[in-house]
Parts: structure tokens; C-alpha cells; sequence
């Protein structure tokens, strides 16, 4: 299964101005994917976004004109770390509350009179001067945004309110005078009604997009940069890669970068939810916003802006909100063509109560019932809220999901393949068994040299064994590492082999055998062996060892109480990975694994009809990531195996794969949730309002409730705690 993207294409996003329902939404993201160069387009109602992916040469203009001869508003994004969606949501609450006191004002004594007075003549003209201004000022807002989707030949949410509402007020007008019953009470009691629900809609969203308000806070917004003329405070904006900045203690620590003078504790809880700070001394990694907490530091900038890891997190998250599930197709295709649908069924209901008799009063009074009560806004709201909640929800926990999609694919795994050095294992290798017949030194400098050169986990060993004795090691003047088996390399003009069996009998080394029983005594202790040589004879095994991580045996528990299996795969030996396998509670290990068996058996699972998770932090973890179903990356781990993921996680701590995956589980029953009630409440209440049974007033209560209803039970998602967090009956 391929999941990398064209290299050719990019991603935009825009703010989109106008929407108000799931029909919004959809005629938005069909006019944008029939624009040239737009690959997919998708539009998020709950976030007011639009996600392009388009080619590079795109015309954004195009885009934005095309956009707005339909009626809605698009502007290119704009901001390092992203729009702020909760003060957008604030302002628009505070918009909608004034507009309904002030409705409310008027629309109560009106009220009040209809249900005392209706049919005398001064109470009618009283009620017709206090309700219009609640129709043409409190719900000028709708009769606008419908007017604008007239002009184009399309209709919306926004349509139904504003014919419902004006229907009955411009039949009650023309009552007024010739005699006869009027409902003004009633449009200016929808009107009001409506903008309650707006308010607490509003107020809603902005919870659900808490998150990625949550995380903008946490950044610096000022730094301490050293100049030539001494320190000096600069806005965060203003500093550069190579600046040097001084962090004291309580401060947060302004942009990504390396620390150059100090040490200290730094709290890192806000990007890996680990409470425990972490020791920082020279030469040590530094993430912007993180907190130092107890000596002076002195950092230089390595990332900033848009580049730092609290942006490229926001970003992640951001996107994953815009994406748009496969479970939303099924409501996109009901929504488009929604409105037009309900004008037809309110037509054919108002001819009804006609021909059955009824006065033309009655009949409008049911059709605008209909009408109001048929808006799909908890449709349109139903999946995107839940995402944008399940989302950020996750981001808080160090969990990020780059696409709604992956919700759906949680669900469904039955095996996760576990890498182990660095996964279950914490990956740093310690030195244990050094064997030789040559100098030790010697063996040390020439083995030590390709193996720190290779970069991996147990080059860094061997090298600090060299350290540890005042070896000094050199740069080869070749080097090649075979991923699974090893690395060999020119030191000092000698051929030198450091690998597993296969790798010495490919490079024809002789005298393996003399070394068998020292290799086969390591291994039997747990520890991962090989061989080591140079010019064609091997001269010596060194054996390497790294510890179970605490978390990893809780972590298979919980899988397995989720009723998902867990196999081992890694590249070290049989044994090694049958003691890891033990310690942590998986039964089926697969060792000497090469980047394409991990690949191989992941497609071996999917063959038999299993949906396949993978969790890995290597570059060799890369081929199986891309083709699990499901990939499980870690944060700290290489940029290639993020990018292969589709969840990245932030800490090194196993727990957090079956947290992730329990977090998208229940998103995805939330979205599931969402849209059987929206549909069965448009299904029911449309026959409900067409057969006489619900008022006007009733019909607009209930529309407002089940927008807000949806959005409500999607912020149950942000009560959601980790199985490690549970109450001690939880099982582990």
C-alpha cells in the first residue's frame, strides 16, 4: 500500500469564510476539485478550513476567484504555527450572543401578546413592530448569506432559515390588515431560537479546537539573544538559526536548538506529556517552549518559526483536523443535494394541507416547520468536530494522527509488529563482551572506527568501549552498512568486517570458527553478538546489550486485553529476541529480519485478511511503516520512519501505541455516534413537522439543539484518559 504523496504537489490551506452546513462544505470542496492543478480538496466545516493538495504551480488566485463566485469567501492562510480557530469562535460567539439578547428583547413581549390578545387588531400591530427587527436585523446574518447563494443559483442552511422565517412573517403582513391569524411571534421566535443554538455552537467549537489554541500559547514570545554589545530581549520572530540565546531559570526556552554553555532540567511535558523533566548539558538537544527549569543555559538556534518542532506539531495537527474521514462520504453525498430536496418536500406539503382543506395559515405554519427543522447542520458538523476533538485530544497525550482516515483504520487492527531496539528496548546499547587474540587496543581503534561511523546503536557501544580505554579511533576511508547484518569499511589501509555470520561468509572471512562458542555464550545470555575482523580473518566477537523498557510489558498487556495480537520482529538474533519476547509477553518473534522481511511479513498478515499495525523508529523500520495498514512512528526517532507513519508519537514509550489506537477507536464510535443521529433526526422529525405535529417554535429549538447535540458528544473525547491513568481495576 502506497501512502507517500508526489513529490511534485503541496499542500495549502485557507481559512474559508460563509459556511454554515455540511451543503457548504461539499459544493466548496467540488468547485475546488475541479480547478486545474488541484490534486484532492478538503473542507472542514467545524474549522472554517479548506485543505488543497495541489501542484506546485497552481494559481491561488484561480482557487480563490472560483470560490467566490459560489458565494464563500477563501484566503490563503496565513501565520507560521497556525490560524487561531478559538478566538474566531470567541468573537463569533460574542457576535451571536448580542444578536440573540437583543432578539430575545423583542421577540418575548411579542410572545406574551400572542398568547393573550392574537386577534385584536393593536396587539397584531404591536407584534408586527416588535418582531421585525429580530427578522431584519438579528436575521439579516441568514437572509444575507442566502441571498449571496440565490445569486448563484444554489441554496444552504442559511436559505431554509431565511424562508421559513419570512414566510411567516410576509404572510403574517398580509393578513395584518384584511383580517385573520398572524404568527409574527413565530419568525421572530426561529430567528431567536437559531441564534441560541449559534452561541452555543460557537461556544462548542472553540472547545473543540482547544488543542491547537492550547499549544500556540505554549510558545515563547520573547528571547534573550547575545550580541556583540551585550544581551538584549528581542521578540521571539526576530531570532535566527545561529543565534545564541540565554534561557534562565522558569523560563521557556524560546526556539529549537543545542546547548552550548550550562545544564539543567528541562520540562518536556508539553511535547512528550512525560512529567519527569530531563537532563540537558552541553551539546544536548533543546525543543522551543519547553520549560528549564533549574540552571542558566546558554542555547544556540537551530530551528525557528515555521521550522521549530511546537510548529511542525501544530501543523500536523491542523492538518489531520482539515482531513476529511471516508465515513463523511456517505453524509457529503445525503448533504448536496439535502436543501434542494427539502424546498421540493415543503412545496409538496404546503399543496397538501391545501387540497386537504385546511386554511392557507395552517399550511404555511407546517411548511415552515419543515422547513426550519430539516436544516443539516449536525450532519455537516457530525464528523469534523469529533475529528478536531479526537485529534487534539491525542496531540495533548504526544500522540499525533497525520489523516482523519487513520480513525477508521485503528479500529480495525488485529496485530501490531513490534520493532524492538529502541521500541520495547531502550536502545542504548551498553558494552558486555570484548574478545580478542590481537592487541586489545588495536581491535578496538579498527573495529570501533566503522562501527561509530555507521551511526547505529551499537556502533555508538563500541565506541564508547573504545572511549572507556583511551582509544583513539579514526574516520574510514570507506565505509558501507548492510541494514541487518552489518558494516565493513578501509581503516588505516585494513579491510574491516564488524557483522552477523551472513555478512562474514559474503566477505569471505576465514576463522569464524575459533569464535563460535564466545558468540554462541553471548547470544545465550540475551546479548547481541558478532563477529569482527580485518584483511579476510576474523579476529574477535564484541557483544552489545540494551535494556526492556519498563513500559513495554503494560503496554502488550493492554494490547492483548484489546483482544490485539503482538509479534516481534527485529534484526538481532533468535535468542536475543525470544528474552525480549519473554520479558514483555510476546510469544511470536521473528529474528535477523532485513527491512524487506519486516516489509514481507506485514504483507503476509494482510494476505491472510488482517489489518496490520507497525511500530518502529528506524530507518530500516521505513518499508513496513509504508506497508502496515496502520503505522506507529516514534517522534525521537529517524525523520524518514516519521515521515512512513501515520501516527507519530512523541515519547519513546510503548503505552502509547494501544493509547492511540483505544483514542482513534473511540473517536471513530463518536463520528458513528454523530451521524446516526443526525440522519435518524432528519429521517423522523421531517415526517414529524409534514404531518402537523410540530410547531415552528418547536421546530427551531430542536434544529438549534441538534447542531450544538453533535458538537457536545464529540467534547466527550477530551475526558478520554490513557489506560495508565485509569483507576488501579483497570486492566494493565
Amino acid at each position: 500500500m502506497d501512502k507517500t504523496a508526489a513529490s511534485a504537489t503541496q499542500t495549502l490551506l485557507f481559512d474559508v469564510e460563509g459556511m454554515t452546513c455540511a451543503t457548504c462544505a461539499v459544493r466548496i470542496e467540488r468547485v475546488l476539485g475541479r480547478q486545474e492543478g488541484v490534486e484532492k480538496a478538503s473542507v472542514n466545516l467545524a474549522g472554517a478550513s479548506a485543505s488543497v493538495r495541489t501542484s506546485d504551480d497552481v494559481d491561488v488566485t484561480a482557487l480563490t476567484s472560483a470560490v467566490d463566485k459560489i458565494g464563500y469567501g477563501l484566503t490563503l492562510h496565513e501565520g507560521d504555527a497556525g490560524r487561531d480557530v478559538v478566538t474566531m469562535y470567541s468573537e463569533e460567539e460574542r457576535q451571536q450572543r448580542q444578536r440573540f439578547w437583543v432578539a430575545l428583547a423583542f421577540t418575548a413581549p411579542a410572545m406574551l401578546l400572542h398568547l393573550f390578545g392574537p386577534h385584536a387588531m393593536w396587539n397584531a400591530i404591536a407584534q408586527w413592530v416588535l418582531v421585525t427587527p429580530v427578522v431584519f436585523w438579528a436575521g439579516a446574518q441568514y437572509h444575507q448569506r442566502a441571498l449571496k447563494q440565490a445569486r448563484v443559483g444554489a441554496a444552504n442552511m442559511d436559505t431554509l432559515i431565511s424562508l421559513g422565517s419570512l414566510a411567516a412573517y410576509f404572510y403574517s403582513l398580509a393578513v395584518l390588515f384584511v383580517g385573520g391569524v398572524v404568527f409574527f411571534e413565530t419568525a421572530g421566535m426561529i430567528i431567536t431560537l437559531i441564534t441560541l443554538g449559534k452561541v452555543f455552537e460557537a461556544r462548542a467549537k472553540g472547545r473543540a479546537s482547544s488543542a491547537v489554541h492550547r499549544l500556540l500559547e505554549l510558545g515563547a514570545t520573547q528571547a534573550t539573544v547575545v550580541t556583540e554589545s551585550g544581551e538584549k530581549r528581542v521578540p521571539v520572530e526576530q531570532v535566527i538559526p545561529g543565534d545564541l540565546m540565554v534561557v534562565r531559570p522558569g523560563e521557556r526556552i524560546p526556539t529549537d536548538g543545542v546547548v552550548e554553555t550550562g545544564s539543567s532540567t528541562v520540562d518536556e511535558s508539553m511535547l512528550t506529556g512525560e512529567p519527569l523533566p530531563v537532563s540537558k548539558t552541553v551539546g544536548n538537544e533543546v525543543v522551543g517552549a519547553t520549560v528549564n527549569q533549574a540552571g542558566r543555559l546558554t542555547v544556540r538556534a537551530t530551528r525557528v518559526g515555521a521550522d521549530t518542532t511546537l510548529a511542525s506539531i501544530v501543523r500536523m495537527v491542523e492538518e489531520a483536523q482539515g482531513s476529511k474521514a471516508p465515513i463523511q462520504r456517505l453524509a457529503d453525498v445525503y448533504s448536496a443535494r439535502f436543501v434542494a430536496g427539502v424546498l421540493l418536500v415543503t412545496l409538496a406539503v404546503f399543496g397538501f394541507w391545501l387540497f386537504a382543506g385546511d386554511s392557507v395559515g395552517t399550511a404555511v405554519q407546517i411548511a415552515v416547520s419543515v422547513v426550519i427543522i430539516a436544516c443539516p447542520c449536525a450532519l455537516g458538523l457530525a464528523t469534523p468536530t469529533a475529528v478536531m476533538v479526537g485529534s487534539g485530544r491525542g496531540a495533548e497525550l504526544g500522540i499525533l494522527y497525520k489523516q482523519a482516515e487513520v480513525f477508521e483504520r485503528a479500529g480495525e487492527i488485529k496485530t501490531v509488529l513490534f520493532d524492538k531496539t529502541g521500541t520495547l528496548t531502550t536502545g542504548v546499547m551498553t558494552p558486555q563482551t570484548i574478545e580478542t587474540y590481537e592487541d586489545r587496543k588495536t581491535f578496538l581503534r579498527l573495529v570501533g572506527s566503522i562501527e561509530v561511523a555507521s551511526g547505529h546503536p551499537i556502533g555508538i557501544a563500541v565506541g564508547l568501549a573504545a572511549d572507556e580505554e583511551d582509544v583513539e579511533l579514526t574516520e574510514p576511508s570507506e565505509l558501507k552498512t548492510i541494514t541487518g547484518l552489518g558494516v565493513f569499511g578501509e581503516v588505516d589501509g585494513h579491510s574491516v568486517v564488524a557483522g552477523t555470520m551472513p555478512l562474514i561468509v559474503e566477505r569471505a572471512m576465514s576463522g569464524m570458527e575459533r569464535w563460535a562458542d564466545v558468540l554462541d555464550q553471548a547470544v545465550a545470555a540475551g546479548q547481541t553478538a558478532f563477529y569482527a575482523g580485518w584483511d579476510g580473518q576474523v579476529r574477535g566477537v564484541v557483544s552489545v546489550s540494551d535494556s526492556v523498557r519498563p513500559q513495554s510489558a503494560a503496554a502488550i498487556r493492554r494490547l492483548d486485553w484489546l483482544g490485539i495480537s503482538s509479534e516481534l520482529v527485529t534484526g538481532d538474533n533468535q535468542r536475543t529476541a525470544e528474552i525480549v519476547g519473554e520479558q514483555v509477553g510476546i510469544e511470536t518473534v521473528y529474528a535477523h529480519a532485513t527491512p524487506e522481511s519486516k516489509a514481507k511479513r506485514v504483507g503476509q498478515l494482510q494476505e491472510k485478511g488482517q489489518v496490520v499495525a507497525f511500530f518502529g523508529d528506524g530507518v530500516n523500520d521505513a518499508p513496513a511503516l509504508t506497508q502496515a495498514d496502520l503505522g506507529l512512528a516514534v517522534g525521537s526517532g529517524t525523520g524518514v520512519a516519521v515521515e512512513a507513519g501515520d501516527i507519530v508519537l512523541l515519547r519513546d514509550d510503548p503505552r502509547l501505541a494501544p493509547v492511540a489506537i483505544e483514542l482513534a477507536d473511540d473517536t471513530l464510535r463518536t463520528i458513528k455516534g454523530n451521524l446516526v443521529w443526525a440522519f435518524l433526526y432528519n429521517t423522523v422529525a421531517i415526517p414529524v413537522a409534514a404531518v402537523g405535529l410540530l410547531s415552528p417554535t418547536v421546530a427551531a429549538a430542536a434544529m438549534a439543539f441538534s447542531s450544538v447535540s453533535v458538537v457536545l458528544n464529540a467534547l466527550r473525547l477530551r475526558r478520554f484518559k490513557p489506560f495508565y491513568l485509569s483507576l488501579p481495576d483497570t486492566p494493565e
